[in-house]
């Protein structure tokens, strides 16, 4: 029979996950709401709810950010992704391997959302100029950042399964514990993706460099489905619009419809500004949906086809694709409270996300990281949002520059004696990533405002927040009852069937809730059921660990692949089929790892 500590427990574990996949709230608002729920029904004790903040897991966590922070500012990301675009070629084998290979080391020293967002415009750049589709390289550079961290301490799930045996009076996970079945999973996920899983890949183009409004290329329509939405306008003498800015002329703001160009006296205004004044004899192209373009004929003007059969004018401007990259202040805003087009004199004529092409109404969505937005305008704009850290912006020219490379080799000095003192146990390894911390603000290559905003206080307070789960699990006796029942049927089967069963039940809540959940609530049950058996608890411990960075299947298991999404113009499906045999030869590895490395039979 459960206690009522329990069913209090499952209440709030089961509302938590519903919340969290419905998207009704926040994660990390979900997070502090268990905190809160744990603490006032008594479940743990105030000192307990509150306990996840002082962790040394989510210290750990902080001083992880502030240090990738300061390998990208300081050029050292840029200078790595500068040598894979030299050493690449065209071969879509070697690129494969490269890029993937890259993300991987990165991982195991950085934050891998964040090795994956510097490594995204290299490998789209890479792809343009080999003549390769970004759609081949993209899920590649994603499951190589999975794999890598897989194979090192500074994952986040990593890090909370060594907390996970804190708690029950073991001793922690270090680097080592990771390294020799993670790098086997590397090792075979980077032949796989190289001999077959590249061929699963689609052949889809997204985005070119250049385009004309009235020729554009037919993998650009097929992407952005814009060939039966362009219109080109003709401003009669005569007309209510003539002498009126496109501010007040209503054009966007009742109709829903962008003006993506003015051409005027036999040459064209590219992303006109707000404040322009349409005059007679102008024709506008304009970008909307039929029935909202056909109104404008109300009000006297012509309207007709700019799709490559009517136009004789050659509205002529540069295209590049901009992504919302994580931590990005863009997230959650609309481009029209950012006063997009005011501040860079860019027109975005079509959002890219999950899937799914959205031409209308462009401006009034809610960013979210991921999306990737098609903009069209003048070459110095493009330039010039490219120095902004909110965009990502896919063109080679106009990439972020790093604002402090004369630090670089304090950076990777900082860095690398961090990893020493953490690989051979110099001082606990919350400890060495504090001091790492503190040591890059030191030296120049951070500010503390910059530490500050280098940290995702997201993930901390998310981490914070339901760490208090796996100290409930501990203290009602969930976590024995439940891994219990995971003994009695696997147990028979052996201690690999175990190991094979909590990674795939594992597995299968991360597609869902994401890795560091997935760490939280099953961590306590298969430790629990691996010292119910006798077993190796911290092979168990590595073995869920992994398993947290397995989202293959789905994008939105990992924000690293919903990252992708977009310039690779993936849809749910595409994941899926490459990501199965990833997940099938995963398990088999992490098996072979385990009876190799831990004993475990």
């Amino acid at each position: 029979m459960l206690s009522l500590h329990e069913w209090l427990l499952i209440g709030i574990i089961v509302t938590a996950l519903v919340l969290i996949v419905s998207n009704r709230l926040r994660s990390d608002i979900v997070a502090i709401l268990v905190l809160l729920a744990l603490g006032l029904t008594g479940v743990v004790t105030t000192q307990e709810a509150l306990s996840g903040f002082s962790r040394s897991a989510v210290i750990t966590i902080i001083g992880l950010f502030v240090i990738t922070e300061a390998l990208d500012t300081t050029g050292v990301v840029k200078w790595i992704a500068l040598r894979i675009r030299r050493i690449g070629g065209e071969s879509e084998k070697r690129l494969v391997i490269i890029l993937m290979a890259t993300g991987a080391v990165m991982s195991l020293i950085m934050n891998n959302i964040a090795a994956g967002a510097v490594l995204l415009p290299a490998a789209v750049q890479i792809a343009r100029e080999s003549n390769v589709r970004p759609s081949k390289l993209l899920i590649p550079l994603s499951f190589g950042t999975l794999v890598g961290g897989m194979a090192t301490y500074f994952t986040t799930a990593n890090i909370i399964l060594s907390g996970v045996l804190q708690e029950n009076g073991l001793d922690g996970l270090g680097m080592l514990d990771f390294l020799p079945t993670g790098g086997l999973i590397v090792i075979v996920g980077l032949a796989y993706m190289a001999l077959f899983g590249r061929r699963l890949l689609p052949e889809r183009e997204t985005l070119g460099g250049n385009f004309t409004a009235s020729g554009m290329s037919r993998t650009l329509r097929e992407m952005y489905q814009l060939d039966d939405r362009l219109w080109e306008v003709r401003i009669p003498a005569g007309c209510e619009l003539v002498n009126t800015p496109l501010m007040n002329s209503g054009i966007g703001e009742a109709l829903g419809v962008t003006v993506m160009a003015i051409w005027r006296d036999h040459h064209a205004i590219l992303a006109p500004p707000p404040t322009e004044v349409v005059r007679a004899n102008d024709y506008v192209l304009v970008l909307g949906r039929e029935d909202r373009v056909r109104k404008l004929a109300d009000w006297g003007v012509t309207v007709g086809r700019s799709n490559g059969t009517g136009s004789k004018h050659d509205y002529s401007v540069d295209l590049t694709e901009v992504v919302i990259p994580p931590r990005s202040n863009a997230s959650g805003k609309t481009l029209k409270d950012l006063k997009f087009r005011n501040k860079y004199g860019l027109t975005a004529v079509a959002l890219w996300r999950e899937g799914r092409s959205y031409r209308t109404d462009v401006g009034l969505k809610p960013l979210q990281v991921g999306d990737a937005l098609l903009m069209v305008g003048p070459a110095q704009s493009i330039k010039r949002l490219g120095a902004e850290r909110d965009f990502l912006t896919l063109e080679g020219s106009h990439v972020y520059q790093p604002p402090a490379p004369h630090k670089m080799k304090w950076s990777l000095l900082i860095t690398a004696l961090v990893l020493l003192a953490s690989i051979f146990e110099i001082v606990p390894i919350a400890e060495a990533m504090l001091i790492g911390a503190v040591a890059v603000v030191i030296a120049g290559c951070l500010s503390m405002d910059e530490a500050y905003r280098a940290v995702e206080w997201r993930v901390v307070f998310l981490i914070a927040g339901m760490l208090p789960i796996s100290i409930a699990m501990t203290n009602t006796g969930l976590a024995d009852k439940v891994g219990n029942a995971m003994v009695t049927l696997l147990a028979p089967y052996g201690d690999l069937a175990m190991i094979g069963g909590m990674f795939l039940l594992t597995m299968l809540f991360t597609q869902v809730i994401g890795g560091q959940v997935s760490a939280l609530i099953v961590g306590p049950v298969a430790v629990t059921a691996a010292l119910q058996t006798g077993m190796a608890a911290d092979a168990m411990a590595v073995a869920v660990a992994i398993a947290c960075s397995a989202a293959f299947l789905l994008p939105l298991g990992h924000p690293v692949n919903v990252l992708m999404m977009g310039p690779g113009g993936y849809n749910f499906g595409d994941f899926f089929k490459v990501g199965i045999g990833m997940t099938i030869l995963t398990l088999i590895m992490l098996l072979v790892g385990m009876r190799l490395f831990f004993g475990i039979v």
